[in-house]
């Protein structure tokens, strides 16, 4: 496929893209900063002006693509990763324009050229645990996509907002566009950098509800939204099968979520943080939940 992707030189993109370009996509990166990748072309640009995106959306991918003489292809596919990437980095209300001005201009863009699949990230903030004021605990557990969004802050504010967006984009135009609420993404030389102080303070997990999603299940998460088509608008939780912790299912459930109603029985390493229907819908199959082993190695 030919794919555009916003964001790709962040975190999470920039394993995203590796995963599509070992898939045999083409993928054009459109960030504020270029992404050094072989195979990868960048284009410069800034999603909150549209402008800029309705011309990228119409661009061509590489000086290659000029050798047909037949004029710009289109794109089979759009991923939308582009983003002030949480609170406290810029202001609040700069954070909330960037992101969902930035979310209706890729949109309108894509499906107004046509387009039929959109990808766009939202993110485990919708539920309004990670970045409260205090502590907020789930409603219940594990959690699914049909739990409460009411979040505190600005970021996940305008993702609640984008999924809106989104769902409004879709419904006028028939298009799937798919949303990805991502839970904490982990780069592979991060587990042995960060996974120790995990263990030692298990309750420093406690914002991102035990749960973590590695940056290359990441990408194959991605590629599943690709080949799925037909499910019109539908958002899906993005994580790893286990949680991120030493401690079993059972004692972290009496240690921090004695109160929270468990609504069906979960292995001693089962995440809190529900994939299900990502395996359900688009065959999500995660394959590096083995981080101990990481750890001793």
């Amino acid at each position: 496929m030919r794919i555009l992707f916003t964001g790709g030189s962040g975190k999470a993109g920039r394993h995203a893209i590796a995963y599509l370009l070992a898939q045999g996509h083409r993928v054009l990166n459109v960030d504020l900063t270029p992404l050094d990748m072989p195979g990868v072309d960048n284009r410069i640009a800034d999603i909150a002006d549209a402008g800029q995106m309705f011309d990228v959306m119409a661009s061509y991918a590489g000086f290659d693509e000029l050798d047909a003489g037949t004029g710009v292809p289109r794109f089979d596919a759009v991923v939308h990763f582009a983003a002030v990437p949480r609170i406290l980095l810029k202001s609040d209300n700069e954070c909330f324009r960037v992101n969902t001005q930035g979310t209706y201009n890729v949109l309108d863009a894509a499906l107004k050229f046509g387009v039929r699949k959109v990808i766009f990230a939202s993110s485990e903030t919708t539920y309004g645990i990670c970045f409260a004021d205090g502590e907020r605990k789930p409603d219940y557990l594990p959690i699914d996509e049909d739990h409460p969004t009411i979040p505190e802050d600005s970021y996940a504010m305008s993702k609640v907002v984008n999924e809106a967006t989104a769902r409004s984009f879709q419904r006028r135009t028939g298009a799937d566009v798919y949303g990805l609420r991502i839970n904490n993404v982990v780069e592979p030389h991060e587990y042995a950098r960060d996974f120790p102080g995990y263990v030692a303070n298990p309750a420093s997990r406690r914002r991102n509800i035990f749960a973590y999603i590695d940056a290359r299940d990441l990408g194959h998460m991605v590629a599943c939204c690709l080949a799925v088509d037909g499910l019109g608008y539908e958002v899906f939780n993005v994580a790893n099968d286990t949680h991120s912790v030493a401690m079993s299912t059972d004692d972290l459930l009496a240690t921090f979520y004695k109160s929270v109603p468990v609504r069906h029985a979960l292995g001693p390493r089962d995440s809190f943080y529900s994939n299900a229907k990502a395996k359900a819908l688009l065959g999500f199959d995660p394959q590096h939940n083995d981080w101990p082993s990481l750890l001793d190695g």
